[in-house]
Protein backbone atom coordinates (compact mmCIF):
# COMPACT_ATOMS: atom_id res chain seq x y z
CA UNK A 1 0.00 0.00 0.00
CA UNK A 2 1.48 3.38 -0.79
CA UNK A 3 1.36 6.37 1.27
CA UNK A 4 0.12 9.73 0.28
CA UNK A 5 2.47 12.42 0.97
CA UNK A 6 1.27 16.10 0.82
CA UNK A 7 4.43 18.35 0.00
CA UNK A 8 3.71 21.98 1.31
CA UNK A 9 5.54 25.10 0.24
CA UNK A 10 5.64 28.31 -1.68
CA UNK A 11 8.75 27.77 -3.55
CA UNK A 12 8.19 25.58 -6.96
CA UNK A 13 12.04 24.28 -7.31
CA UNK A 14 11.60 23.08 -3.23
CA UNK A 15 8.44 20.91 -4.41
CA UNK A 16 10.22 19.76 -7.28
CA UNK A 17 13.23 18.33 -5.84
CA UNK A 18 10.88 16.74 -2.66
CA UNK A 19 8.20 15.24 -5.40
CA UNK A 20 11.48 13.93 -7.47
CA UNK A 21 13.07 11.99 -3.97
CA UNK A 22 9.98 10.84 -2.88
CA UNK A 23 8.38 9.47 -5.92
CA UNK A 24 11.82 7.71 -6.45
CA UNK A 25 10.61 5.75 -3.50
CA UNK A 26 7.47 4.94 -4.88
CA UNK A 27 5.22 7.34 -2.42
CA UNK A 28 2.28 9.07 -4.18
CA UNK A 29 3.06 12.75 -3.71
CA UNK A 30 0.64 15.50 -3.79
CA UNK A 31 1.42 19.35 -3.65
CA UNK A 32 0.33 22.51 -1.71
CA UNK A 33 1.86 26.37 -2.71
CA UNK A 34 0.19 27.68 0.55
CA UNK A 35 -1.29 26.91 4.28
CA UNK A 36 -5.03 27.51 3.46
CA UNK A 37 -4.50 25.24 0.33
CA UNK A 38 -2.56 22.39 2.62
CA UNK A 39 -5.43 22.89 5.26
CA UNK A 40 -8.31 22.31 2.56
CA UNK A 41 -6.48 19.02 1.15
CA UNK A 42 -5.72 17.55 4.91
CA UNK A 43 -9.24 17.79 5.98
CA UNK A 44 -10.54 15.53 2.98
CA UNK A 45 -8.15 13.11 4.08
CA UNK A 46 -6.42 12.63 0.96
CA UNK A 47 -3.09 12.10 2.83
CA UNK A 48 -0.75 10.02 5.16
CA UNK A 49 1.64 12.90 6.10
CA UNK A 50 2.65 16.42 5.50
CA UNK A 51 5.89 17.99 4.76
CA UNK A 52 5.56 21.39 5.66
CA UNK A 53 7.95 24.60 4.55
CA UNK A 54 7.59 27.73 7.29
CA UNK A 55 8.14 30.11 5.79
CA UNK A 56 5.18 30.99 3.43
CA UNK A 57 3.14 33.96 2.78
CA UNK A 58 -0.69 33.91 3.59
CA UNK A 59 0.41 31.68 6.51
CA UNK A 60 3.48 30.26 7.95
CA UNK A 61 3.98 26.60 9.08
CA UNK A 62 4.02 26.80 12.46
CA UNK A 63 0.14 28.02 12.70
CA UNK A 64 -0.58 25.67 9.61
CA UNK A 65 0.30 22.76 12.31
CA UNK A 66 -1.03 24.34 15.05
CA UNK A 67 -4.47 24.08 13.31
CA UNK A 68 -4.09 20.89 11.60
CA UNK A 69 -3.01 19.53 15.35
CA UNK A 70 -5.78 21.42 17.09
CA UNK A 71 -8.63 20.28 14.50
CA UNK A 72 -10.52 16.80 15.44
CA UNK A 73 -10.29 15.68 11.45
CA UNK A 74 -6.60 16.21 11.00
CA UNK A 75 -4.91 15.68 14.36
CA UNK A 76 -3.57 12.32 13.82
CA UNK A 77 -2.10 13.39 10.90
CA UNK A 78 2.13 13.49 10.82
CA UNK A 79 3.65 16.63 10.33
CA UNK A 80 7.33 16.83 9.35
CA UNK A 81 8.46 20.40 9.23
CA UNK A 82 11.19 20.92 6.52
CA UNK A 83 12.72 24.43 6.57
CA UNK A 84 15.69 26.55 6.57
CA UNK A 85 15.60 27.71 9.89
CA UNK A 86 17.95 26.04 12.29
CA UNK A 87 17.60 27.73 15.43
CA UNK A 88 16.65 25.82 18.87
CA UNK A 89 13.79 28.36 19.14
CA UNK A 90 12.35 27.48 16.02
CA UNK A 91 12.58 23.73 16.28
CA UNK A 92 10.89 24.14 19.54
CA UNK A 93 8.30 26.09 18.53
CA UNK A 94 7.81 23.91 15.63
CA UNK A 95 7.90 20.88 18.32
CA UNK A 96 5.64 22.83 20.78
CA UNK A 97 3.03 23.25 17.70
CA UNK A 98 3.13 19.96 17.11
CA UNK A 99 5.05 19.11 14.80
CA UNK A 100 6.58 15.30 14.36
CA UNK A 101 9.59 16.09 13.77
CA UNK A 102 11.51 19.07 12.26
CA UNK A 103 14.43 18.87 9.50
CA UNK A 104 16.73 21.23 8.67
CA UNK A 105 17.34 22.07 4.82
CA UNK A 106 19.30 20.48 3.41
CA UNK A 107 17.86 17.60 4.33
CA UNK A 108 20.10 14.05 3.13
CA UNK A 109 17.82 11.65 1.29
CA UNK A 110 18.61 8.91 4.16
CA UNK A 111 17.39 10.92 6.85
CA UNK A 112 14.02 12.07 5.16
CA UNK A 113 13.04 9.10 3.59
CA UNK A 114 13.63 7.14 6.70
CA UNK A 115 11.52 10.05 8.56
CA UNK A 116 8.82 9.51 6.09
CA UNK A 117 8.62 6.04 6.60
CA UNK A 118 8.63 5.19 10.36
CA UNK A 119 5.69 7.79 10.08
CA UNK A 120 3.73 6.25 7.44
CA UNK A 121 4.21 3.13 9.11
CA UNK A 122 2.45 4.44 12.27
CA UNK A 123 -0.32 6.73 10.61
CA UNK A 124 -1.76 3.51 8.74
CA UNK A 125 -1.94 1.67 11.71
CA UNK A 126 -3.63 4.45 13.34
CA UNK A 127 -6.07 4.62 10.23
CA UNK A 128 -7.04 0.78 10.66
CA UNK A 129 -7.62 1.75 13.64
CA UNK A 130 -9.59 4.50 13.12
CA UNK A 131 -12.06 3.04 10.19
CA UNK A 132 -13.00 0.37 12.48
CA UNK A 133 -13.53 2.97 15.77
CA UNK A 134 -15.92 4.61 13.15
CA UNK A 135 -18.38 2.33 13.06
CA UNK A 136 -18.46 1.37 16.48
CA UNK A 137 -19.83 5.39 16.47
CA UNK A 138 -23.11 3.69 15.82
CA UNK A 139 -23.43 1.99 19.06
CA UNK A 140 -22.89 4.28 21.17
CA UNK A 141 -19.74 4.96 21.40
CA UNK A 142 -17.85 8.55 22.26
CA UNK A 143 -15.28 9.08 19.57
CA UNK A 144 -12.05 10.11 21.13
CA UNK A 145 -10.93 12.74 18.88
CA UNK A 146 -12.33 15.90 20.83
CA UNK A 147 -10.26 14.35 23.93
CA UNK A 148 -6.90 13.52 21.70
CA UNK A 149 -6.95 17.84 20.84
CA UNK A 150 -7.76 18.61 24.66
CA UNK A 151 -4.81 16.27 25.60
CA UNK A 152 -1.58 17.99 26.59
CA UNK A 153 0.49 15.11 26.52
CA UNK A 154 1.72 15.47 30.26
CA UNK A 155 0.79 13.21 33.39
CA UNK A 156 2.44 10.21 31.42
CA UNK A 157 4.51 7.63 33.01
CA UNK A 158 7.96 6.97 31.47
CA UNK A 159 10.60 4.54 31.70
CA UNK A 160 14.20 6.03 31.14
CA UNK A 161 16.46 3.36 30.42
CA UNK A 162 20.49 4.58 30.72
CA UNK A 163 23.29 3.57 32.71
CA UNK A 164 25.05 6.89 32.64
CA UNK A 165 24.21 8.31 36.19
CA UNK A 166 25.05 12.02 34.71
CA UNK A 167 22.83 11.65 32.21
CA UNK A 168 19.81 9.73 33.69
CA UNK A 169 20.15 12.11 36.60
CA UNK A 170 19.74 15.06 34.27
CA UNK A 171 16.51 13.85 32.25
CA UNK A 172 14.88 12.56 35.10
CA UNK A 173 14.83 15.90 36.50
CA UNK A 174 13.58 17.46 33.18
CA UNK A 175 11.23 14.91 32.65
CA UNK A 176 10.12 14.97 36.26
CA UNK A 177 8.46 18.27 35.49
CA UNK A 178 5.52 17.44 33.90
CA UNK A 179 5.35 13.08 34.05
CA UNK A 180 5.98 10.17 36.49
CA UNK A 181 9.72 8.67 35.91
CA UNK A 182 11.33 5.41 36.81
CA UNK A 183 14.90 4.83 35.69
CA UNK A 184 16.01 1.26 34.70
CA UNK A 185 20.24 1.65 34.74
CA UNK A 186 20.19 -2.04 34.09
CA UNK A 187 19.80 -2.50 30.37
CA UNK A 188 19.20 -6.85 31.29
CA UNK A 189 16.13 -5.83 33.10
CA UNK A 190 14.40 -2.75 31.58
CA UNK A 191 12.45 -5.25 29.46
CA UNK A 192 10.79 -7.19 32.53
CA UNK A 193 10.73 -3.66 34.31
CA UNK A 194 9.05 -2.20 30.62
CA UNK A 195 6.54 -5.08 30.52
CA UNK A 196 5.14 -4.80 33.95
CA UNK A 197 4.80 -0.68 34.49
CA UNK A 198 1.54 -0.18 31.90
CA UNK A 199 4.40 2.66 31.01
CA UNK A 200 3.25 5.24 28.15
CA UNK A 201 6.70 6.13 26.81
CA UNK A 202 10.10 3.76 26.70
CA UNK A 203 13.50 6.65 26.97
CA UNK A 204 16.36 4.47 25.56
CA UNK A 205 19.77 5.35 25.36
CA UNK A 206 21.62 3.91 22.38
CA UNK A 207 24.76 4.60 24.28
CA UNK A 208 24.39 1.67 27.03
CA UNK A 209 27.99 -0.39 28.22
CA UNK A 210 28.23 -3.76 26.91
CA UNK A 211 24.65 -3.53 25.67
CA UNK A 212 22.97 -2.86 22.73
CA UNK A 213 20.13 -0.01 22.79
CA UNK A 214 18.59 -1.47 19.20
CA UNK A 215 18.37 -4.45 20.66
CA UNK A 216 16.17 -3.57 23.59
CA UNK A 217 14.23 -1.18 21.70
CA UNK A 218 13.03 -4.43 19.06
CA UNK A 219 12.98 -6.86 21.82
CA UNK A 220 10.04 -4.10 22.83
CA UNK A 221 9.05 -4.07 19.76
CA UNK A 222 7.92 -7.75 19.73
CA UNK A 223 6.84 -8.39 23.18
CA UNK A 224 2.80 -8.04 23.36
CA UNK A 225 2.89 -6.01 26.39
CA UNK A 226 5.35 -3.68 25.14
CA UNK A 227 4.50 -3.20 21.45
CA UNK A 228 2.47 -0.48 21.25
CA UNK A 229 4.73 1.56 23.98
CA UNK A 230 6.11 4.46 22.37
CA UNK A 231 9.73 4.32 22.46
CA UNK A 232 12.27 7.34 22.08
CA UNK A 233 15.75 7.19 21.46
CA UNK A 234 18.83 9.38 22.77
CA UNK A 235 21.95 9.29 20.81
CA UNK A 236 25.53 10.74 20.72
CA UNK A 237 25.76 12.68 17.72
CA UNK A 238 28.57 9.98 16.20
CA UNK A 239 25.83 7.39 16.74
CA UNK A 240 23.15 9.28 13.79
CA UNK A 241 23.27 6.07 11.67
CA UNK A 242 22.08 3.79 14.47
CA UNK A 243 19.28 6.30 15.38
CA UNK A 244 18.23 5.84 11.48
CA UNK A 245 18.47 1.82 12.30
CA UNK A 246 16.27 2.87 15.22
CA UNK A 247 13.61 4.09 12.87
CA UNK A 248 13.32 0.95 10.80
CA UNK A 249 12.88 -1.58 13.39
CA UNK A 250 10.12 0.57 15.49
CA UNK A 251 11.57 3.23 17.30
CA UNK A 252 9.40 6.24 17.30
CA UNK A 253 11.18 9.66 17.31
CA UNK A 254 15.10 10.77 18.67
CA UNK A 255 17.50 13.11 20.30
CA UNK A 256 21.02 13.55 19.81
CA UNK A 257 22.54 14.60 22.78
CA UNK A 258 23.00 17.52 24.35
CA UNK A 259 19.89 16.92 25.12
CA UNK A 260 17.73 19.97 25.03
CA UNK A 261 15.18 20.70 27.35
CA UNK A 262 12.47 21.89 25.68
CA UNK A 263 12.70 19.78 22.98
CA UNK A 264 12.80 16.74 24.96
CA UNK A 265 9.36 17.95 26.91
CA UNK A 266 7.89 18.63 23.69
CA UNK A 267 8.69 15.23 21.72
CA UNK A 268 7.54 13.30 25.17
CA UNK A 269 4.12 15.23 25.18
CA UNK A 270 3.93 14.46 21.36
CA UNK A 271 4.09 10.61 21.83
CA UNK A 272 2.24 10.35 24.87
CA UNK A 273 -0.47 11.87 23.34
CA UNK A 274 -0.11 9.21 20.00
CA UNK A 275 -0.51 6.43 22.96
CA UNK A 276 -3.26 7.66 24.11
CA UNK A 277 -5.28 8.28 21.43
CA UNK A 278 -4.28 5.27 19.89
CA UNK A 279 -5.19 3.24 23.35
CA UNK A 280 -8.28 4.48 23.05
CA UNK A 281 -9.20 3.54 19.53
CA UNK A 282 -7.47 0.27 20.35
CA UNK A 283 -10.18 -0.32 23.69
CA UNK A 284 -13.52 0.89 21.59
CA UNK A 285 -12.54 -1.45 19.32
CA UNK A 286 -12.01 -4.22 21.78
CA UNK A 287 -14.52 -3.28 24.09
CA UNK A 288 -17.48 -2.28 22.20
CA UNK A 289 -17.36 -3.63 18.45
CA UNK A 290 -16.76 -7.19 19.40
CA UNK A 291 -19.48 -7.66 21.82
CA UNK A 292 -21.97 -5.97 19.63
CA UNK A 293 -20.80 -6.21 15.99
CA UNK A 294 -19.08 -9.77 16.17
CA UNK A 295 -20.59 -13.38 15.21
CA UNK A 296 -20.27 -15.55 18.33
CA UNK A 297 -19.54 -18.87 16.39
CA UNK A 298 -17.21 -18.04 14.19
CA UNK A 299 -15.23 -14.50 15.78
CA UNK A 300 -15.50 -13.04 12.18
CA UNK A 301 -17.96 -9.56 12.53
CA UNK A 302 -21.46 -10.43 11.33
CA UNK A 303 -23.57 -8.36 8.69
CA UNK A 304 -24.56 -5.86 10.67
CA UNK A 305 -20.46 -4.38 11.06
CA UNK A 306 -19.99 -5.58 7.10
CA UNK A 307 -22.87 -3.11 6.41
CA UNK A 308 -21.53 -0.09 8.03
CA UNK A 309 -17.74 -0.64 7.61
CA UNK A 310 -18.10 -1.56 3.71
CA UNK A 311 -19.96 1.89 3.18
CA UNK A 312 -17.03 3.47 4.88
CA UNK A 313 -14.12 1.43 3.13
CA UNK A 314 -16.39 2.14 -0.35
CA UNK A 315 -16.19 6.09 0.65
CA UNK A 316 -12.42 5.89 1.27
CA UNK A 317 -11.98 3.81 -2.04
CA UNK A 318 -13.69 6.51 -3.98
CA UNK A 319 -11.45 9.20 -2.20
CA UNK A 320 -8.63 7.97 -2.82
CA UNK A 321 -9.63 6.57 -6.30
CA UNK A 322 -8.43 3.41 -5.72
CA UNK A 323 -10.15 0.07 -6.17
CA UNK A 324 -11.96 -2.19 -3.64
CA UNK A 325 -12.85 -5.75 -4.23
CA UNK A 326 -15.40 -8.03 -2.84
CA UNK A 327 -16.09 -11.63 -2.75
CA UNK A 328 -19.28 -13.36 -1.24
CA UNK A 329 -18.38 -16.91 -0.64
CA UNK A 330 -21.05 -19.71 0.26
CA UNK A 331 -20.08 -23.29 1.94
CA UNK A 332 -21.40 -26.04 -0.59
CA UNK A 333 -24.17 -28.28 0.49
CA UNK A 334 -24.32 -27.26 4.26
CA UNK A 335 -27.36 -28.43 4.85
CA UNK A 336 -26.76 -31.91 3.87
CA UNK A 337 -23.79 -31.69 6.63
CA UNK A 338 -26.10 -30.34 9.51
CA UNK A 339 -28.81 -33.28 8.02
CA UNK A 340 -26.37 -35.75 7.72
CA UNK A 341 -23.80 -35.16 10.61
CA UNK A 342 -26.00 -33.03 13.24
CA UNK A 343 -25.55 -29.40 14.20
CA UNK A 344 -22.66 -29.66 16.29
CA UNK A 345 -20.97 -30.70 13.70
CA UNK A 346 -22.23 -27.81 10.68
CA UNK A 347 -20.77 -25.54 13.89
CA UNK A 348 -17.42 -27.24 13.70
CA UNK A 349 -16.97 -26.21 9.90
CA UNK A 350 -18.45 -23.17 10.56
CA UNK A 351 -15.72 -22.17 13.20
CA UNK A 352 -12.75 -24.16 11.00
CA UNK A 353 -13.74 -22.20 8.16
CA UNK A 354 -13.46 -19.00 9.85
CA UNK A 355 -9.71 -20.22 10.75
CA UNK A 356 -8.94 -20.76 7.27
CA UNK A 357 -10.38 -17.17 6.17
CA UNK A 358 -8.53 -15.36 8.10
CA UNK A 359 -5.36 -17.31 7.68
CA UNK A 360 -5.85 -16.57 3.63
CA UNK A 361 -6.44 -12.66 4.09
CA UNK A 362 -4.30 -9.41 5.35
CA UNK A 363 -5.01 -7.74 8.42
CA UNK A 364 -6.63 -4.49 6.46
CA UNK A 365 -8.87 -6.62 5.09
CA UNK A 366 -12.68 -7.34 6.40
CA UNK A 367 -14.26 -10.83 6.56
CA UNK A 368 -17.68 -11.59 7.72
CA UNK A 369 -20.52 -13.87 8.44
CA UNK A 370 -23.24 -12.93 6.20
CA UNK A 371 -25.42 -15.11 7.16
CA UNK A 372 -26.46 -18.54 7.62
CA UNK A 373 -23.23 -20.53 5.44
CA UNK A 374 -22.28 -17.38 3.37
CA UNK A 375 -19.83 -14.87 4.38
CA UNK A 376 -18.53 -11.93 2.76
CA UNK A 377 -14.73 -10.34 2.18
CA UNK A 378 -14.10 -7.08 1.39
CA UNK A 379 -10.16 -6.19 0.14
CA UNK A 380 -9.04 -2.68 0.09
CA UNK A 381 -6.83 -1.66 -2.80
CA UNK A 382 -7.52 -4.74 -4.49
CA UNK A 383 -8.38 -4.84 -8.42
CA UNK A 384 -10.25 -8.19 -9.92
CA UNK A 385 -7.25 -9.64 -10.89
CA UNK A 386 -5.27 -10.08 -7.66
CA UNK A 387 -8.61 -10.82 -5.72
CA UNK A 388 -9.32 -13.65 -7.89
CA UNK A 389 -6.20 -15.05 -6.81
CA UNK A 390 -6.77 -14.40 -3.49
CA UNK A 391 -10.34 -16.24 -4.08
CA UNK A 392 -8.87 -19.26 -5.72
CA UNK A 393 -6.39 -19.95 -3.22
CA UNK A 394 -8.78 -19.67 -0.63
CA UNK A 395 -11.09 -22.09 -2.17
CA UNK A 396 -8.33 -24.40 -2.58
CA UNK A 397 -7.29 -24.15 0.93
CA UNK A 398 -11.23 -25.19 1.94
CA UNK A 399 -11.16 -27.90 -0.68
CA UNK A 400 -7.92 -29.26 -0.31
CA UNK A 401 -7.82 -30.43 3.90
CA UNK A 402 -10.73 -32.20 4.80
CA UNK A 403 -12.75 -31.08 8.29
CA UNK A 404 -12.26 -32.31 11.56
CA UNK A 405 -15.90 -32.51 13.11
CA UNK A 406 -17.33 -34.50 16.35
CA UNK A 407 -13.87 -33.28 18.38
CA UNK A 408 -11.62 -34.63 15.36
CA UNK A 409 -13.28 -38.32 15.86
CA UNK A 410 -14.60 -37.75 11.92
CA UNK A 411 -13.23 -35.62 9.07
CA UNK A 412 -15.28 -34.64 6.16
CA UNK A 413 -14.58 -33.12 2.44
CA UNK A 414 -15.82 -29.53 1.92
CA UNK A 415 -16.08 -26.88 -0.55
CA UNK A 416 -17.13 -23.21 -1.50
CA UNK A 417 -18.44 -21.19 -3.92
CA UNK A 418 -17.06 -17.56 -4.71
CA UNK A 419 -18.58 -14.32 -6.32
CA UNK A 420 -16.23 -12.02 -6.98
CA UNK A 421 -16.49 -8.12 -8.18
CA UNK A 422 -15.02 -4.72 -7.66
CA UNK A 423 -16.31 -1.10 -6.81
CA UNK A 424 -14.47 1.60 -8.96
CA UNK A 425 -17.21 3.64 -9.87
CA UNK A 426 -17.13 6.99 -7.45
CA UNK A 427 -20.44 7.24 -5.93
CA UNK A 428 -21.55 3.72 -6.55
CA UNK A 429 -24.39 2.26 -3.83
CA UNK A 430 -22.34 -0.31 -2.00
CA UNK A 431 -25.77 -2.87 -2.66
CA UNK A 432 -25.21 -2.71 -6.02
CA UNK A 433 -21.27 -4.22 -5.66
CA UNK A 434 -23.28 -6.60 -3.17
CA UNK A 435 -26.16 -7.76 -5.47
CA UNK A 436 -22.88 -8.12 -8.64
CA UNK A 437 -21.15 -10.52 -6.23
CA UNK A 438 -24.30 -12.35 -5.34
CA UNK A 439 -25.12 -12.94 -9.10
CA UNK A 440 -21.42 -14.54 -9.25
CA UNK A 441 -22.53 -16.57 -7.17
CA UNK A 442 -25.14 -17.89 -8.02
CA UNK A 443 -23.58 -18.60 -11.12
CA UNK A 444 -21.19 -20.31 -9.36
CA UNK A 445 -23.21 -22.44 -7.91
CA UNK A 446 -25.25 -22.83 -10.90
CA UNK A 447 -22.25 -24.22 -13.29
CA UNK A 448 -21.39 -27.14 -10.35
CA UNK A 449 -20.02 -25.03 -7.02
CA UNK A 450 -16.44 -25.31 -6.10
CA UNK A 451 -15.36 -22.59 -8.02
CA UNK A 452 -14.71 -18.94 -8.39
CA UNK A 453 -16.41 -16.44 -10.68
CA UNK A 454 -15.94 -12.95 -11.12
CA UNK A 455 -18.40 -10.30 -12.47
CA UNK A 456 -16.50 -7.46 -13.64
CA UNK A 457 -17.77 -3.56 -12.67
Amino acid sequence: MSARILVVDDVPANVKLLEARLSAEYFDVMTASNGTEALALARRAECDIILLDVMMPDMDGFEVCRRLKTDPATHHIPVVMVTALDSPADRNRGLEAGADDFLTKPVSDVVLIARVRSLTRLKMMTDELRMRAITSLEIGMQAPERSAVADTGKGGRILLVDDRESSYERLATILAAEHTIDVEPNPTEALFHAAEGNYDLLIVSLDLNNFDGLRLCSQARSLERTRHVPILAIADPENSTRLLRGLEIGVNDYLLRPVDKIELLARARTQIRRRRYTDHLRDNVQNSIEMAITDALTGLHNRRYMESHLATLAEQAATRGKPLALMILDIDYFKSINDNYGHDAGDDVLREFAVRVRKSIRGIDLACRYGGEEFVIVMPETDLHVAGMVAERLRRSIAGEPFAIHKGAKRIEVTISIGLTTLEQKGEAVGDVLKRADTALYRAKHDGRNRVVSHAA
